[in-house]
């Protein structure tokens, strides 16, 4: 689908958006995403957004979803979220890298949100270092065992497959294993900074049996061929959260300004406070700027497409991160009280620099691409 046969669907999803925002707190408040809201999302389409049509998918071009993302992600991050690990992680990953057999059984009810996926790759002692992971697989005949356990999983909670990640005696390989398996354990998990409304979880596998057929890519590609693909997907889509939250922090500063008064003045008439949003209004464009190129380069398929999400994704979360933090500075007392979005989006923003990778292993990924491409020859 072009950018141009995709406005509808960001039409959908402004008025969707215009519903969500209003409960955004609440969610937030319950830590609880309500399956209405991942219905009206599966009816509209937005969970299949990136699979192709003929598997059920819209088939949203990278600068479409780009868009989608920021629409839905400025009304409430933990809905957003939903597209990034079912979508982005999950569904998008399928469709690029599975047989024709895993295709059929499952990404049809996923594109429809008839069936809700996670990403299950972290564990306690296994964060950036994700190829440290002690969950483990055996083969046994015509299925694998797995034994392990992975922690912050988002959607694990009520998701009804698993992407998950194991190893055996350093080969890793990506299975789906369905919720309803026996020694599948969901222990649910709250208190969270950001993102209180993602369901996550804990994930306990203990002799869970996994037909040989849900083995995605092969023996040994779960990390090369799975993983990798995967996380570039889901850096991209929190490239523009990190937009979405900055743009929303914006607003919420502009608007505060543009009517708070104090010594007989508004105080965006206030040189400093002029300068929180100037910089603000520069930083956000930039962010949403370099998540365009992106995006354009994934459209061309050009191989720097994968350094150019990498900036993306560290600029945009460390812009969210200023944004929201002088959006708290210019609210002042009512920037702290959770009676107006500016704390909460200052938290949902922190989140950002850390998953899909923190901000230090993307200045490391970034750097080694710039000693590569930019260094001097001889």
């Amino acid at each position: 689908m072009d950018d141009r046969s995709a406005a509808p669907v960001l039409e959908r999803a402004a008025a969707f958006a215009a519903e969500l925002a209003p409960r955004a707190a609440e969610f937030d408040r319950t830590e609880h995403l309500p399956r209405e809201v991942i219905e009206q999302m599966a009816d509209a389409g937005f969970l299949g957004a990136t699979v192709p049509v003929e598997w059920g998918g819209l088939g949203l071009s990278p600068l479409a979803y780009g868009d989608l993302t920021e629409v839905i992600g400025k009304a409430c991050a933990s809905t957003r979220a939903l597209l990034t690990v079912h979508t982005s992680l999950v569904a998008e990953t399928l469709a690029d890298r599975a047989s024709r057999r895993i295709k059929e059984k499952y990404l049809r009810d996923l594109a429809s949100g008839r069936r809700i996926a996670c990403f299950a790759l972290s564990e306690a002692g296994a964060g950036s270092d994700a190829a440290s992971m002690s969950t483990r697989y055996l083969r046994k005949g015509d299925v694998f065992v797995l034994d392990g356990h992975k922690k912050w999983i988002s959607f694990a909670g009520i998701a009804d497959v698993f992407l998950v990640f194991a190893t055996d005696n350093g080969v890793i390989s990506a299975f789906l294993v369905d919720r309803d398996t026996p020694g599948v354990e969901i222990r649910p998990m709250s208190g969270m900074l950001g993102n209180r409304a993602t369901h996550m979880a804990e994930v306990v596998f203990s002799a869970v049996e996994v037909p040989a057929e849900n083995l995605v890519s092969g023996i040994g590609a779960g990390f090369a061929f799975v993983v990798n693909p995967a996380l570039f997907r889901g850096r991209y889509s929190i490239a523009w959260a990190g937009v979405a939250i900055a743009q929303a922090a914006l607003e919420e500063m502009c608007t505060h300004a543009a009517r708070r008064e104090q010594f007989g003045s508004r105080i965006g008439s206030f040189q400093l406070v002029q300068k929180m949003i100037a910089d603000a209004v520069t930083q956000v464009s930039a962010a949403r700027e370099l998540c365009r190129r992106a995006g354009r380069l994934r459209v061309e398929r050009n191989p720097e497409a994968v350094a150019a999400t990498n900036v993306a994704k560290y600029f945009s979360s460390t812009v969210a991160a200023r944004v929201t933090s002088d959006a708290v500075q210019v609210l002042g007392g009512n920037g702290c009280w959770n009676g107006f979005p500016a704390e909460r989006l200052f938290r949902e923003a922190k989140i950002l620099e850390i998953i899909e990778g923190t901000s230090q292993v993307q200045q490391t990924l970034i750097a080694d691409f710039g000693l590569t491409t930019f260094a001097r020859k001889g």
